[in-house]
């Protein structure tokens, strides 16, 4: 590391030893934030890549780049009897996340002061590895991803995310005029914080930099949570940008084979369409050739609405591929087990669920527990079929066989209804929660 890294180095540790991020009170848990323990599950991550099911049980599970050890603890809470080992430069950090583990009652975590560059020192192999908010301070992405990988098991998952230079442009150019005034020399405090308030508003509102990356309404509040946002946006020590062209660029230097966004779904090219069907001619011929690189190239210029360029990626794995869902034959169903996914079986959704059994009452589940657009209203067969499945995996047939013990007449007709009918009927309403990432279903040709 030459000498100018290891000043930045140096501030980016001082910065975090002095207010370890994120500031969560000591008792905060993440058992009820869903969508959050749904992002951090393998079991999520290993599914998109392999539709299969994992057993979080006895896994190794590094957070690199671990802060005061929340993303730590909801690693823990969102992967049953995983061993979970925490890293990060920043000592206090380290020891914040040690004692929230501790206080949550895990004890099967270690957390390390310790670079990723370091990696093997710890003599693991690990089945996931979490870098969240992390890998944009390192001046080689691809560097750090390679670290990652020469620790990471052959099936094993990275998770990691970097800053996106299109859609936080806004917030690198305060940090430059922060670091002219001098604002960045030394490890930002109490006095540099209060003079970025200052120096924003004294602008004119209608300054283009105010307008864009200055909440007035964020800003009137002068407590911790406004410190943790100054100092993470506005003199955020390393802060860096990259596009998806250098996320790739990163993957193909590291070896490493792409996967998908964490958030894929909201990264739909033909979403920022009105006519997705009916495009120009020219958009018609060329997008269904465009490589997944393009296509979220495209999709990051046309609309940079995502602060974080947030991927999941692994060791390439030639010839590893499954048949989708919706290509299934009648064998691959009748073969097939279904699977709740585990953060799907939570309070809210069992009281929802036996509610619509018993009471006909419909509720909304959103797509992959994300605050967007799409829902499915679940009517009283779909929440029938997860009744089922509250307790275990099931067997499709077994599942069919349930559902005639249940529901036994033909509601038209009011004759027994027929297996072929019941199989029928459970196919369609599979696929559709499968489709919402509430069900898993896995068929022998992928076990």
């Amino acid at each position: 590391m030459n000498t100018s890294n290891s000043e930045l180095w140096d501030k980016i540790r001082n910065q975090f030893d002095s207010a370890p991020y994120p500031n969560y009170a000591l008792d905060k848990s993440p058992k009820e934030e869903y969508k959050y323990l749904y992002i951090h599950s393998l079991v999520t991550a290993y599914y998109l890549r392999n539709q299969k099911v994992i057993d979080t049980k006895d896994k190794i599970i590094l957070d690199a780049g671990c802060g005061s050890g929340y993303k730590s603890l909801t690693l823990a809470e969102a992967n049953p009897g995983a061993k979970i080992v925490g890293i990060d430069i920043s000592e206090e950090s380290v020891k914040l996340a040690q004692k929230r583990l501790e206080y949550h009652g895990f004890d099967n975590a270690e957390f390390y002061t310790l670079s990723i560059y370091d990696l093997p020192q710890l003599n693991y192999q690990f089945d996931y590895i979490n870098c969240d908010e992390t890998l944009y301070f390192f001046p080689d992405i691809a560097l750090a991803l390679t670290a990652m990988k020469d620790v990471l098991k052959p099936e094993g998952i990275i998770r990691s995310n970097i800053h996106s230079s299109l859609q936080r442009f806004g917030h690198f150019r305060a940090q430059k005029v922060f670091s002219m005034m001098g604002l960045m020399d030394e490890n930002p405090g109490d006095m540099e914080i209060e003079l970025v308030h200052e120096i924003m508003n004294s602008l004119q509102e209608n300054t283009e930099i105010k307008t864009k990356v200055w909440n007035p309404n964020k800003s009137s509040s002068k407590g911790k949570d406004d410190q943790q946002r100054i100092l993470m946006n506005y003199l955020l020590q390393g802060d860096k940008g990259f596009n998806i062209n250098d996320m790739f660029s990163a993957f193909r230097t590291a070896d490493l084979e792409f996967i998908k966004m964490v958030n894929w779904r909201q990264w739909d090219l033909m979403n920022l369409f009105k006519e997705p069907d009916n495009l120009p001619a020219f958009l018609g011929m060329s997008l269904p050739e465009a490589s997944i690189e393009e296509q979220l190239q495209l999709f990051e210029l046309l609309h940079p609405i995502h602060r974080l360029l947030d991927f999941l990626c692994g060791h390439p794995q030639a010839g590893n591929t499954f048949i989708p869902i919706d290509e299934w034959t009648n064998t691959e169903w009748e073969n097939a087990t279904v699977h709740l996914h585990p953060q799907f079986n939570n309070p809210i959704v069992i009281t929802n669920v036996i509610a619509c059994v018993s009471e006909g009452k419909t509720f909304p589940i959103r797509k992959d527990l994300a605050v967007t657009e799409d829902f499915v209203y679940v009517d009283s067969s779909m929440a029938l079929c997860l009744f089922f499945l509250l307790e275990t995996s099931l067997p499709m047939m077994s599942l069919v066989e349930k559902w005639q013990q249940f529901r036994p007449l033909d509601p038209l007709s009011g004759e027994p209804i027929e297996k072929v009918k019941v199989f029928q009927l459970l196919q369609k309403l599979l696929l559709v929660l499968e489709s919402f990432d509430v069900i898993m279903l896995e068929t022998k040709s992928s076990l």
